[in-house]
């Protein structure tokens, strides 16, 4: 006698669900190649930073000019903020465990967080500061080429770390529909949005400081120089308080984009043992990694029992996917409204 097709095994756990089975969530790029590219990216922005920084101290004291000690504390800071979004990195992708059952994605956003507070600090006030105190005690520069020379290679450097940050960040926008700028705002990967906003922000610093220190010899005034110093300061503040709020707005849970959100919604209809989806939240909580929860009508009209075991093997499927870390799935109310893509 042939069994019931209701009483077959379904997986209940996401390794026990075939690759080609899983749900797919259109969430940027995942997996090994999404790490190893941002791995890339902050290891590019941490060699240049780093050699600017030396290069920029050393034309500070020998040029005297307030804008380059801006610069080179700026270097200084993101060179150190390289080495706290490496962690962020190395950590975020540590595989869960009993008391972490969701992984440990989240991480990325605190030390993004510690290295936003340090450009702030050690970038934006120290600029400003200094500035200031130039404006009022302010002292002639010289040997303005060596300043010239220094603030140029910075430039090429700065561009190259640039150009990689957004190498990597086209293709992910192009994969979610966005513009560049609004990927890289968006994502929910930090060490991308670091590197480029860091990278803008002192390829636009080192125009500033050029300018400053152009008119500083034109005018043989140091106050030019000063008020570049500020302003590159300025730019690091602004910089350094998107980078907080983004990275505080996913600490305390952000939801997944809307266009997501719409794709997961179509990918489950069209499932057949799925009828309808009365309730659904995707919250990122780490780089390119979600948890969803929501409320399904499934198809049929099985035993409670099975239906439990239909929702532990849907859950299972979209836990497989290489995005979600994490799926909770409950039985609908016959009078809640169904959603749509």
């Amino acid at each position: 006698m042939p069994g019931d097709p209701n009483d077959e095994v379904l997986p209940a756990r996401a390794d026990q669900v075939p690759a080609h089975a899983a749900l797919r969530i259109p969430l940027e790029q995942t997996g090994e190649d999404a790490g190893s590219e941002s791995t890339l990216t902050v290891a590019i922005a941490f060699v240049a930073n780093f050699l600017i920084a030396i290069a920029k101290s050393v034309a500070a004291v020998l040029t005297g000019s307030a804008s380059l000690v801006a610069e080179a504390a700026h270097s200084w800071a993101d060179t150190g903020n390289e080495i706290f979004l490496v962690i962020a990195n190395r950590r975020s992708r540590r595989a869960p465990d009993a008391t972490h059952p969701h992984g440990f994605g989240r991480e990325a956003y605190v030390w993004s967080m510690f290295a936003a507070l340090g450009l702030f600090i050690a970038g934006a006030a120290v600029s400003v500061t200094h500035g200031v105190q130039e404006l009022i005690n302010g002292e002639e520069a010289g040997d303005f080429v060596i300043g010239y020379v220094v603030l140029a290679v910075s430039f090429l450097l700065e561009g190259a770390s640039f150009l990689q940050s957004l190498r990597q960040a086209r293709p992910e926008a192009a994969s979610m529909q966005r513009d560049v700028f609004e990927h890289v705002l968006e994502t929910s990967d930090p060490t991308l949005r670091a590197v480029f906003f860091e990278d803008s922000a002192a390829l636009i610093g080192i125009l500033l400081a050029g300018a400053g220190l152009a008119l500083h010899q034109i005018t043989g005034s140091p106050v030019p120089d000063a008020i570049g110093s500020i302003l590159v300061g300025l730019v690091l503040g602004v910089v350094a308080i998107v980078l907080i709020q983004r990275n505080r707005s996913f600490l305390i849970g952000q939801e997944a984009d809307p266009r997501v959100r719409s794709e997961v919604i179509r990918a489950l209809l069209e499932l057949p043992e799925v009828n309808r989806i009365t309730y659904l939240r995707i919250e990122i909580i780490g780089p390119k990694m979600v948890t969803i929860v929501g409320d399904v009508d499934l198809s049929g009209d099985d035993a409670e029992s099975h239906v439990a075991v239909r929702l532990r093997a849907l859950e299972a499927r979209i836990s497989a996917s290489p995005a979600v870390v994490g799926a909770v799935l409950s039985l609908s109310s016959p009078d809640e409204k169904s959603l749509v893509p």
